[in-house]
């Protein structure tokens, strides 16, 4: 079976989550950058969810944010559903939007310095990825560092999709928050910031050894949102679910995730043999939710 995920209140994520068969239709355009940050700002703010930074590139998207609540599964299917409808209705589409490998990938920093490390490397991705020289550059839904910590950000109920009489606010706010584990944001938004212009410069390093050019912003805005990168991508490759630089940190991670999967499949068992006072480990959330299975508390 898929292995479960494991959904502690108070963690950090960095998530992503890719359109199907990589195609552009999250390409930059005033309509689809109102879309994504109006339903942002609405699902952060239904689930609770504490955004910190994102980058909206044409075929996917990245969101570092921290779940108080332990309700990340539900944010997602909230934004992921709402965006797709939205978005495939600006198209004239109906047919599946999101990548279907697996759904969204969820990446725990484990310290605050990996969290930083994700950050930059959110903000950085167009530039990896070839398209602008600088994250600030980037047509589409990108977070600066100065906006980071405090910056709320307003956006008014898109025309497209929405019914203007609908349950849903005429104006979304959406603010960005300091992640746990900094001193203040002064120093969340110089870390950030620092490593966000050492990676932009490797990147470009990196781009000119191999005689590349960046794509630039008009070229990006002028894509058709039906095609997609020339390039395949990469295939069975490792889908991590912790970041730490801190070696001994990592290894601390991934065993306190392998004890999750293996109490879970430990207490599935159990109750698919017919125990009825089964104890699932801290974490679990659909038994947890559908059938009201009894958890363990979080250490």
């Amino acid at each position: 079976m898929t292995p479960p995920r494991r959904v502690l209140p108070g963690t950090t994520y960095l998530v992503t989550r890719r359109c199907s068969e990589r195609r552009f239709f999250l390409r930059p355009s005033p309509v689809v950058n109102e879309i994504f940050l109006y339903v942002l700002a609405v699902a952060a703010r239904r689930y609770g969810v504490l955004v910190h930074a994102f980058c909206v590139l044409s075929n996917h998207a990245h969101l570092v944010l921290t779940d108080p609540d332990g309700r990340l599964p539900a944010f997602m299917q909230y934004l992921d559903s709402l965006v797709a409808r939205a978005v495939n209705a600006s198209l004239g589409r109906f047919e599946g939007f999101w990548a279907t490998d697996g759904s969204y990938s969820a990446v725990e920093p484990l310290d605050p310095e990996d969290v930083v490390a994700k950050i930059a490397y959110v903000l950085a991705n167009p530039v990896a990825a070839g398209l602008v020289r600088r994250g600030a550059e980037w047509p589409g839904l990108w977070t600066a560092p100065e906006q980071l910590a405090g910056t709320k950000l307003s956006v008014r109920r898109p025309k497209v999709f929405f019914d203007p009489k609908s349950y849903l606010p005429d104006v979304a706010e959406l603010e960005l928050t300091v992640p746990p584990g900094f001193a203040s944001a002064e120093d969340f938004r110089a870390l950030v910031s620092e490593a966000l212009d050492g990676l932009e410069e490797k990147h470009q390093r990196e781009l000119a050894s191999e005689r590349r050019r960046f794509l630039g912003a008009a070229r990006v805005l002028a894509q058709n949102p039906f095609s997609r990168p020339p390039s395949g991508e990469p295939r069975f490759a490792l889908r991590p679910r912790i970041a730490a630089r801190d070696k001994w940190r990592r290894i601390e991670g991934i065993f306190r995730l392998k004890t999750f999967l293996r109490e879970y499949r430990q207490a599935w068992t159990a109750r698919l043999s017919g125990a009825s006072d089964v104890k699932f480990p801290a974490g679990t959330y659909l038994l947890r939710l559908m059938h009201g299975v009894q958890c363990a508390g979080a250490a």
